[in-house]
């Protein structure tokens, strides 16, 4: 080394900055060329000697001697100074040639401080826009670096221009994609530590636009003034993340007229041509009369008619004998065919004596009812009071054979015979007016015959029974549904078995266009084909808001092809029609003379239109886990389909959580909407991500199901949380709604689905004979013929029919052989369960008919 003291030292390496992390201490070294002595100098004071560490050693490179020195620094050294100034050192050589001094050295306590000085916000941006996340890392030696995640992905903007990190570290992205909706982190990181802000949701949502416009569809009319539609679906694009609705109707309607089409009608008949030698005279006519059009029928007949004459031209024959044995052979063969029909018009009588025996028992007439005492009237009229029922007989046996038909050629027919297959031991017993029997083995039994395989098996949802002349009634508990068999109805001497059933919905092809929607249950009765003598009334709910002026209302048939036909429109009702039915604000009752399949069906006229919705609330009866269900069904506001929820929820452990409310649901191609608000958010909060549900108008107007529902799906803080208040909130887009307060305990509310808002109907399915009836037979026959026969005065059966406020049914009525019957029938469809027969009564008294006085029956006398 002496021989390079006389050189200036170089620094071949000098001490570079450190960062002391946590308490571990950090070394700085330095290199020089030979020197006479090397030390390091700490903000301005010698490091003492015993404090360094010398190494001489040969440059690798160089292959010339160095001089090494190295010292340590510790957390606590630093920390002596800190705040007055920075920790830093330096490496000082000399020689006697002068001293060398290196670069400072600073050292620095590293750290990263936990929060962000600001964090990115969530955003809700359109689509195409721009989005910016603002990101200030917290304060940290060194300086942190900074990244960005989205959904704990780290985002490159190398691989996806779509991202810009600006020099501040903000987030930019030029164009929002839908794949762009995520939670957004920012990342700080240096060598101590790293650190995430909270993430910012970012909800990229499309406003929703127009599609065009569809072609008008055609007239609905077949023939004069109907409507005609076009529409158009928000589905370009399709709102999405809570994007705007489309402004502005999706359906427009415009009037349009039909023309009718013409029938061809014949021209007069020309004059007759001359005789021709073919001993014939020709003339024709003309399908101008009008000509057939715009789809009409051609004429039907002949167009051209000729005539056997005689003329100069065809001399006149003489009759040979040829023709003499032709007329005696005619005249046998009319002699032969006369005394054949009449062979079989006396077989046929005699048959019909045997099958056509009257029933004289008077017993019949009065099975099942009991003594009632008659209130004192007018000595004129006594002789009312002195019809007494025969209390002798409470148990009537109907006995006879019932015949499978037979069906060669694959339609149905009815002959005279029986209808279904034989019953067991060949005979039914009525016991105090109620049917004995096994729906199930009827069920199984009917379901053999060909013609009834698509009926519903439901037992539940089914009812029969046997009856003869004096009717009688069916009913399914809890749906509304009745079929009531006048007196007479069912010709004397027959015995028919009837049934009464619902069927589901999505199991037939009820073919629903346009506007179309159903209004009822889809119900059978039958078997069809059964000869009546009247109508038989079928009660049943029905949907609409009632408004004939709203609505084209149809009934619907399914023909024995499983075809269904339009056989009425409402307000358009023919008193010749085998069917007519009255409307009322909930219910319909149909008079036909027909069984079979029906379903009452809505056109809507105009927007105005309105079906019932109900709005049923069901929740788990019992909740053990911080999740909570609310189940909303919206359905058709008919019984049938809400005792059908309500069995489902009893098997699924639902429970009520509120009274069924009632919303009319326009024909306005508007969805319908369902939301949760007002949660006590320090106990409850929702898991749906969407401010709400939504149900598809079709889905509704003329979907295949008979009930939909939305689950709501909630979540407690805390299993002590029983206690929930909440608004539940229902409309349709751009059109009315309801809300409702609900505010109930989950653990100690634990109303079993049918206890209180599902009234069971215990009553008897099937009721025949008199106890099917609240006026007696032969009461009803005095009635009948008091009021049937026309009074100057009005106090005839049109009196009763006005008080009945049946004023629109007169045409109707009058078309009846006994329009006091048909109206009676009528009551009682309507007041079978809830009628007051004295309220009756008055209305006679009113009349100044004095049968009333027969039903004058106070609760003590019955």
């Amino acid at each position: 080394p002496a021989a390079f003291s006389d050189l200036l030292p170089h620094f071949l390496v000098e001490p570079e900055d450190e960062f002391i992390v946590k308490n571990k201490p950090v070394m700085l070294t330095c290199r020089s060329t030979p020197a006479t002595q090397i030390y390091f100098k700490c903000n301005g004071e010698w490091v003492h000697q015993d404090d360094h560490l010398i190494v001489r050693t040969v440059d690798p490179a160089t292959a010339l001697p160095v001089m090494e020195v190295t010292i340590e620094i510790t957390r606590q050294q630093v920390e002596k100074i800190f705040g007055l100034d920075e920790y830093w050192c330096q490496c000082v050589a000399w020689s006697t040639t002068g001293t060398q001094k290196s670069q400072k050295a600073y050292i620095r306590i590293a750290y990263l401080r936990k929060n962000f000085e600001q964090e990115p916000q969530a955003k809700e941006v359109a689509l195409d826009q721009e989005v910016s996340l603002r990101c200030h890392p917290p304060e940290g030696v060194p300086q942190p670096e900074v990244e960005w995640q989205r959904n704990e992905d780290v985002i490159d903007p190398q691989s996806d221009p779509n991202f810009f990190i600006t020099a501040d570290h903000n987030l930019v992205i030029k164009k929002a994609r839908l794949a762009d909706t995520g939670n957004y982190t920012c990342v700080a990181k240096n060598i101590v530590a790293r650190r995430k802000s909270n993430s910012a949701t970012v909800l990229i949502y499309v406003n929703g636009g127009w599609s065009t416009w569809t072609t008008w569809s055609s007239c609905s009319a077949v023939c004069g003034r109907g409507w005609q539609k076009r529409s158009r679906s928000c589905t370009n694009p399709t709102p999405l993340n809570g994007g705007t609705s489309c402004e502005g109707q999706n359906v427009q309607k415009s009037a349009c007229v039909a023309t009718c089409p013409v029938d061809g009608g014949w021209s007069e008949w020309s004059k007759w041509s001359p005789c021709g030698a073919d001993c014939a005279m020709w003339r024709s006519r003309e399908c101008t009369q009008p000509s057939p059009g715009t789809g009409g029928k051609d004429c039907q007949g002949l167009d051209l008619q000729s005539l056997n004459c005689t003329s100069e031209q065809c001399p006149q024959t003489v009759s040979g004998a040829e023709d003499v044995a032709l007329y005696v052979g005619m005249v046998a063969v009319a002699l032969c065919l006369t005394l054949l029909l009449i062979i079989v018009v006396l077989v046929y009588r005699r048959k019909k004596a045997g099958l056509d025996a009257d029933v004289a028992d008077s017993s019949i007439l009065t099975t099942g009812f009991q003594p009632m005492g008659i209130k004192p009237s007018k000595p004129e009229n006594s002789h009312l009071l002195t019809i007494q029922p025969d209390l002798t007989t409470t148990t009537t046996s109907y006995q006879g054979t019932l015949r499978a038909r037979h069906d060669a050629t694959g339609k149905f027919s009815m002959t005279n015979g029986p209808l279904l297959d034989p019953l067991p031991k060949g005979s039914h017993t009525l016991h105090n007016g109620k049917l004995n029997s096994d729906p199930a083995d009827f069920v199984s039994r009917l379901s053999t015959q060909s013609y009834f395989k698509t009926l519903s098996r439901d037992v539940a949802n089914t009812s029969y029974g046997t009856f003869n002349f004096l009717g009688g009634r069916l009913t399914i508990p809890n749906t509304g549904i009745s079929l009531l068999i006048p007196p007479e109805a069912i010709p004397r001497g027959k015995i028919y078995e009837i049934y009464l059933t619902v069927q589901k919905k999505e199991d037939l092809r009820l073919p629903l266009a346009g506007c179309q929607t159903l209004l009822s249950p889809v119900v059978s009765c039958g078997p069809p084909g059964v000869v009546l003598s009247r109508p038989v009334i079928l009660s049943m709910d029905q949907c609409s808001d009632a408004c004939l002026d709203n609505w084209a209302i149809r009934l619907k048939k399914q023909n024995y092809e499983g075809a269904w036909e339009d056989v009425l429109l409402m307000g358009e009702e023919l008193a010749s029609d085998p069917y007519y039915c009255q409307l009322e604000a909930e219910t319909c009752q149909l008079f036909s003379e027909q069984l079979g399949t029906f379903a009452l069906v809505g056109e809507s006229l105009h927007m105005g239109a309105a079906k019932r919705l109900r709005l049923v609330l069901f929740s788990d009866a019992y909740c053990s886990t911080l999740e909570y269900n609310i189940r909303v069904y919206c359905m058709d506001d008919t019984q049938d389909v809400f005792k059908e929820v309500m069995q489902m929820e009893r098997q699924l452990g639902g429970r009520l959580i509120d009274e069924p409310h009632m919303l009319l649901f326009k024909d306005s191609y508007h969805n319908l909407r369902l939301s949760i608000h007002d949660m006590p958010q320090a106990h409850w909060r929702s898991k749906l991500l969407a401010g709400y549900q939504e149900i598809p108008f079709y889905h509704i107007w003329n979907g295949s199901q008979r009930y939909l529902h939305c689950t709501f799906t909630l979540e407690r803080l805390s299993l002590g949380t029983c206690e929930l208040t909440c608004q539940l909130c229902v409309w349709q887009v751009e059109g009315e709604g309801q809300s409702f307060s609900l505010d109930f305990n989950i653990a100690k509310d634990t109303r079993a689905v049918d206890s209180e808002f599902l009234l069971m109907d215990t009553s008897a399915t099937a009721l025949a004979g008199p106890s099917a009836f609240q006026i007696p037979y032969l009461i009803r026959q005095k009635i009948c013929s008091s009021l049937d026969t026309p009074c100057p005065k009005g106090a005839d059966w049109r009196m009763l029919a006005q008080r009945l406020k049946l004023e629109r049914h007169m045409s109707f009525l009058a078309s009846k052989a006994s329009p006091t019957s048909a109206i009676l029938d009528l009551w009682e469809a309507q007041h079978f369960h809830g009628g007051n027969i004295n309220q009756l009564a008055a209305v006679m008294a009113d009349i100044g008919k004095q049968e009333a006085m027969i039903f004058l029956v106070s609760d003590g006398e019955c």
